[in-house]
């Protein structure tokens, strides 16, 4: 017996809008080698989170709505999603900050390779810190984390209802502040050992003006830094998850959860 395939005109209009939403924080949310996989990858996977979170759609009555209304709750959708998304993509940051900084510092920015995620020439330690942010990304669970935060979301602030406000923008904005000082505490060990190498070296070359310092610094600065690194890697998944709870805190902040 053959059947009938029938979409109401509010359950598309729901679909839209909760499409926008998503869509608008993958543009930003940290998933490593998706820059590098077909643009289709990240058009599936929000269409398929889209359908995942059916259950909450809300229920819209499409008579009751015109196209330009329904045109402006897409873009504040995805505004929203965009600023979802912006407040995740600091936890990759933090580190991405940090590996800059430290490979300065160290000498690891002499050496670039290219970049699985942007496809352009890179310092090796900030590729190294890119990649290993996105693993503790995953093995944090911070991925579940966002699709609860989704699935409140449309719960407490449904699609057409969000109003953007001064705090929501506050908040992010804090959570930038707080970028930069977090990725300067994860650095400022290895640089306050480079520079006590640093002026190990000059006091050397004060000594005996016959050493090579120059080919003695490089070495000595890059085998120190990672030994630092290797002893203090234990502590990166704590800052994950502290960095992750900082990142939805703001999140939830945005949405007023």
């Amino acid at each position: 017996m053959p059947g009938n395939l029938s979409l109401s005109l509010g359950t598309l209009c729901a679909f839209l809008l909760v499409l926008a939403r998503v869509s608008g924080a993958f543009v930003f949310v940290p998933l490593p080698g998706a820059n590098a996989a077909p643009a289709t990858v990240r058009v599936v996977l929000s269409v398929g989170i889209t359908l995942a979170l059916q259950s909450r759609w809300p229920a819209i009555n499409a008579a009751a709505i015109t196209p330009a209304q329904l045109t402006g709750w897409a873009l504040v959708e995805a505004g929203l999603g965009v600023g979802i998304g912006v407040a995740v993509s600091m936890i990759l940051e933090v580190f991405v900050l940090s590996g800059q900084l430290l490979g300065l510092q160290a000498g690891y920015g002499y050496a670039s390779t290219i970049d699985p995620n942007t496809q352009a020439d890179s310092g090796i330690l900030l590729v190294f810190a890119e990649l290993f942010a996105g693993l503790l990304f995953f093995s944090a669970g911070l991925d579940r984390d966002i699709l609860r935060l989704f699935a409140a979301s449309l719960d407490r602030v449904p699609p057409g209802t969000y109003r953007f406000g001064l705090s929501s923008a506050g908040s992010l904005i804090h959570l930038g502040g707080s970028l930069f000082t977090i990725a300067l505490r994860l650095a400022l060990p290895v640089i306050a050992l480079m520079v006590m190498v640093d002026v190990a070296l000059a006091l050397l070359g004060r000594v005996n003006a016959q050493l090579q310092l120059l080919t003695l610094a490089f070495p000595a600065k890059m085998l120190i830094s990672l030994l630092v690194l290797s002893w203090i890697a234990v502590l990166f998944p704590r800052i994950s998850g502290e960095i992750g709870g900082l990142a939805l805190g703001a999140a939830r902040h945005t949405l007023g959860l």
